[in-house]
């Protein structure tokens, strides 16, 4: 019997795998790539989203027969409204608008017929975003790459968010094996939201040279700065660090924000551009020492569920 949840059924899904909506990673066609293997593919837009990049790339999922989502950040899409316009004329079957205290778009998704995911690091934030009409809440740990609040690891949120909600809740943050997928969902959780397991699919918008230091990057390569927000000018908040693979900007200026002046912004700019990860951020979660081949995505869920099953049978 496949791996399911009934979270997951209710959705559609015959994996109850989410990939994290990455923003430069996980594009269309991969989120096509999910659906099709049966998961809920996520198309993300993040800091530098713009209405025009949603269009091109919802047309991957424009005649995809499976449901799939779209994610967005939520003081993107305050600056440039059409954001989330484009997103709920798409009809996916989830939306998520991350990172804000604003909850107005639940009501304008629900009035369209879609469902709303909401990201949460804290019990407080699981009850205010269930209250404010979620249907379901991500638990998402200081484990998991990319931005957010760092304040509970993975398993210790879940836990405490399953007994604090009553809607489903997803675990995020670290997991990228069939092992870590079996532990949450032993937990109770409805499913699995994973980012870098995905981030390096053949599928996803990764470049080259990342999704190569990606693959040979142990657990322990990670770190949660800012050093990269405040060098780029992103207007991120303070309390929303991104979690990186490791790299020589960030053991220069890590800690070390006020330091960053004009040359220091005009190195890293040109890393950036020139697709240097010596200097380049590179989001990553803890689960990346586990991440070690660059697969389709649909490979990769096979793999995680089949994985779980075997497991989670095993311990019952």
């Amino acid at each position: 019997m496949p791996l399911s949840t009934p979270w997951s059924e209710r959705m559609g899904l015959t994996a109850p795998i989410v990939n994290a909506p990455m923003g430069g990673a996980a594009g269309g066609r991969l989120a096509a790539a999910v659906s099709r293997a049966g998961g809920l593919g996520m198309i993300g837009m993040g800091s530098s989203a713009t209405a025009a990049a949603l269009t091109a790339e919802r047309a991957h999922v424009a005649a995809l027969d499976r449901p799939f989502g779209i994610g967005l950040v939520h003081w993107v899409a305050a600056a440039e409204p059409a954001l989330l316009d484009v997103a709920l004329q798409a009809q996916p079957a989830l939306l998520a608008v991350s990172f804000g205290d604003d909850w107005s778009w639940v009501r304008r998704a629900h009035d369209a017929g879609v469902a709303v995911a909401a990201q949460v690091a804290d019990v407080d934030g699981a009850r205010r975003a269930a209250g404010e009409g979620a249907d379901v809440v991500v638990a998402r740990g200081a484990d998991g790459g990319g931005h957010g609040e760092p304040r509970m690891g993975t398993l210790p949120l879940l836990a405490e968010v399953l007994d604090a909600v009553d809607v489903p809740v997803l675990a995020a943050g670290g997991i990228a094996s069939a092992r870590g997928l079996a532990a949450v969902l032993a937990a109770g959780a409805s499913g699995a939201w994973l980012g870098t397991v995905f981030a390096v699919c053949t599928e996803a918008l990764t470049p080259a040279a990342a999704r190569e230091r990606l693959l040979a990057a142990p657990g322990d390569a990670t770190v949660t700065t800012r050093a990269f927000d405040v060098a780029l000018q992103y207007p991120w908040p303070v309390h929303l660090p991104e979690r990186v693979l490791r790299n020589d900007f960030v053991d220069r200026y890590d800690g070390r924000e006020d330091a960053i002046e004009a040359d220091a912004r005009a190195e890293l700019t040109a890393a950036v551009s020139a697709g240097d990860y010596r200097r380049a951020p590179i989001n990553a979660g803890q689960g990346v020492g586990m991440v070690r081949a660059s697969r389709p995505a649909a490979e990769v869920i096979a793999d995680l569920c089949a994985g779980a099953e075997r497991l989670l049978r095993r311990w019952g």
